[in-house]
């Protein structure tokens, strides 16, 4: 399990098309909230033909973020680059100059066993050249997962390719759209990825081979408006959690603010949390009660949890006693039979 608030800190990562005129504006004028993190696509939002084009909108929005924030104050979200290949990597780092130094990273879509390693060596390379760490965050999103004979080597291949380059792997990905579109699934905004078998079996998998070394975050839910949108966004963030998801990639700014209150940390959590860590190894016994005495705490089984949950209330707080429970599950139907993960 990663040891630092870094990899835990994402949280809420706001998708906008690297072509988008007034993303500096917006983001100076802090018209998204906060925390968030903004990811600027240059692949499935952008056409073929506006690649150029967007490249260019794109190295003149972070200049002028990097310009402003020298001189005024204003939430600076971590903001990661969606190339389209990792060639686009090398190509983009001379044009950005000093703007690279808000850059958090880039992210890889469709990431697979062809591009892993052109990905890593392209990673390597900026980082050497880079004044402060960048990170990769790679979207498991290919048509190889969908193959059940050859899905859990596919993935140990891909954990394998990316050990070397470990520490700077962000967050892993999973691209829920995509892998919808392979089948030709939609969810409504009152149902859940999860009672999808096929896509919530894919989940389960990933989760088994990266949940103790990658932090993975949840799936896009791609409504904002209209009828249920909310109370959707909270059962799958809730779902996401228990599955051992932590953030989740969203797609419009209504969405921020109900991912961060998910992130929050239950009051309860937190006590627990901290008698687990603040726990002598040389007590006499290394299980208790609660600190509400209503469930079992014990050191050696909860630890990485408890050091899990110092981390996300630090970045996102603790959610009041009153709050709206977003940490609660209702029943969506049938599961998928490996959903719990």
């Amino acid at each position: 399990m990663k040891n630092n608030a870094v990899y835990y800190s994402v949280g809420a990562l706001l998708y906008c098309p690297a072509n988008h005129p007034s993303v500096a504006d917006s983001v100076i004028g802090e018209a998204f909230g906060k925390p968030y993190s903004l990811a600027l696509c240059l692949e499935d939002t952008i056409a073929d033909a506006c690649v150029e084009d967007a490249e260019r909108i794109l190295v003149k929005t972070l200049k002028k973020l990097h310009r402003r924030s020298r001189t005024q104050s204003f939430y600076l979200p971590k903001i990661f680059i969606r190339v389209r290949s990792p060639r686009q990597i090398s190509r983009l780092l001379p044009l950005l100059e000093k703007s690279l130094t808000i850059v958090t990273g880039f992210i890889a879509p469709k990431f697979d066993t062809e591009n892993a390693s052109d990905y890593i060596r392209e990673l390597t390379a900026a980082n050497a050249a880079a004044a402060a760490p960048l990170y990769l965050m790679p979207i498991l999103e290919s048509a190889d997962l969908i193959d059940l004979r050859k899905r859990t080597d596919f993935l140990y291949h891909l954990k394998d390719l990316l050990a070397p380059a470990e520490e700077q792997i962000l967050n892993i990905r999973v691209g829920g759209n995509d892998l919808c579109h392979l089948f030709g699934f939609r969810r409504h905004a009152d149902e859940s990825i999860y009672q999808i078998r096929p896509i919530a079996d894919i989940f389960s998998d990933i989760v088994s081979v990266f949940g103790t070394d990658y932090v993975i975050s949840g799936p896009v839910w791609e409504y904002y408006a209209g009828k249920n949108w909310k109370s959707g966004l909270m059962q799958e963030l809730a779902e996401d959690r228990l599955c051992g998801f932590t953030g989740k990639t969203v797609i419009h700014p209504n969405q921020i603010s109900v991912v961060n209150q998910s992130l929050k940390v239950p009051v309860n959590d937190l006590a627990d949390a901290r008698a687990v860590l603040g726990w002598s190894e040389d007590a006499g016994s290394l299980v208790s009660g609660s600190s509400a005495r209503e469930r079992m705490n014990e050191y050696k089984t909860h630890f990485n949890w408890a050091q899990k949950i110092l981390y996300l209330a630090e970045l996102y707080g603790v959610e009041e006693p009153d709050a709206s429970p977003v940490h609660t599950l209702k029943s969506t139907g049938k599961p998928g039979k490996r959903n719990a993960v």
